[in-house]
């Protein structure tokens, strides 16, 4: 879901909301009342929902991203062969239907 920068041309408040690219447009300024609040163009950004996913990653450029993905890849590939295989997830469908 995208956040949108917004800001009010008449009282200068400036906020960040986060909209669904369906939601329509804020006009109205949350601090004035005024029907001048409007997007502001700004870079790209977004919140990534779920799982797997770490304020960390990658923001020590391509070198740290690097480092940090190989060290579970590698830790993960010698347990792999220590390990037996896991037993398949129990689901409502048992994992016959196409969505598993």
């Amino acid at each position: 879901m995208p956040i949108y920068a917004y800001r009010c041309s008449a009282c200068g408040h400036a906020k960040d909301v986060l909209q669904k690219l369906s939601d329509a447009p804020l006009s109205t300024c949350p601090a004035c009342g005024a029907e001048s609040f409007s997007k502001q163009v700004t870079a790209a950004g977004f919140q990534l929902k779920g799982s797997g996913w770490y304020a960390t990653d990658f923001k020590g450029g391509a070198a740290a991203a690097a480092t940090t993905a190989a060290a579970p890849a590698a830790a993960a590939a010698s347990s792999e062969a220590a390990a037996p295989a896991p037993a398949a997830p129990s689901t409502p469908c048992g994992g016959s239907c196409a969505c598993h």
